[in-house]
């Protein structure tokens, strides 16, 4: 099992709330899921394994994971809320693709230190960001073309 499931099921139950069999494999497929899926996304690939687990059952549980600060929710330009693991330490940004919604994450300490300049220059001391850049990926340029 994964530390982060591991996590979770410790979260569960020192929160007094249980430990299904459902929640356990909504965490373990959560976590061997890399990427940024909607609820439908996530909830489809759920599906394929066990016909027989809701979608809200799936929504809830991604709550609690968020809630337990193993999973975060983002959300781009287009409205859908996206589900990715939180890996704690471990800040990124994420470049979009308006066309398809490809999304890659971006980490580039050049950013990072200009942002804090900024910030420092308006009398600010930054105790979080987000930042999502938006454009056309090479492959839907190519298509457009």
């Amino acid at each position: 099992m994964e530390l982060s499931s591991e996590q979770f099921l410790e979260y569960m139950s020192k929160n007094g709330l249980n430990v299904t069999n459902q929640r356990r494999a909504i965490a373990q497929a959560f976590f061997e899921f890399p990427g940024h899926h909607s609820l439908e996304e996530f909830y489809k690939h759920v599906a394929a394994h066990d016909a027989n687990v809701g979608q809200t059952t799936v929504y809830r549980t991604l709550k609690l994971l968020c809630e337990a600060g193993l999973a975060r929710e983002i959300h781009f330009s287009d409205g859908i809320a996206r589900y990715e693991v939180a890996t704690p330490g471990a800040h990124h940004d994420h470049i979009v693709c308006e066309h398809c919604g490809k999304t890659i994450e971006i980490c580039d300490d050049r950013i990072e230190k200009l942002q804090r300049e900024v910030a420092e220059k308006h009398g600010f001391v930054l105790t979080s960001h987000v930042h999502h850049l938006y454009g056309l990926c090479s492959a839907c340029r190519k298509k457009a073309v």
